[in-house]
């Protein structure tokens, strides 16, 4: 539960900036994975959010592929404050 009030606090500051930025979505689909991971360990049969859950994460590492090829240090950075894994293709 830190996690995602971090999360909820760095998204707050940064919805006043820009909603539309690359790090704010990731944010906002970070905060939507952990949600829907804490879902299916309750409900296992739960196969529509497992789709969502998918997609979401697909999203999201959409996203961190645009910002490693624009920007490796604001990617570096948000790898850092989200405390996820960078993907094995790098």
């Amino acid at each position: 539960m830190v996690k995602n009030s971090l999360i909820s606090v760095i998204s707050k500051k940064e919805n006043e900036e820009n909603p539309g930025s690359v790090e704010f979505q990731v944010f906002s689909f970070t905060n939507k994975i952990r949600r829907l991971t804490s879902h299916l360990e309750l409900h296992k049969k739960d196969h529509l959010s497992q789709r969502g859950l998918r997609k979401i994460l697909g999203k999201r590492q959409r996203l961190l592929a645009y910002l490693y090829k624009k920007n490796r240090v604001r990617y570096k950075e948000l790898i850092g404050q989200l405390n996820i894994r960078e993907t094995k293709t790098r």
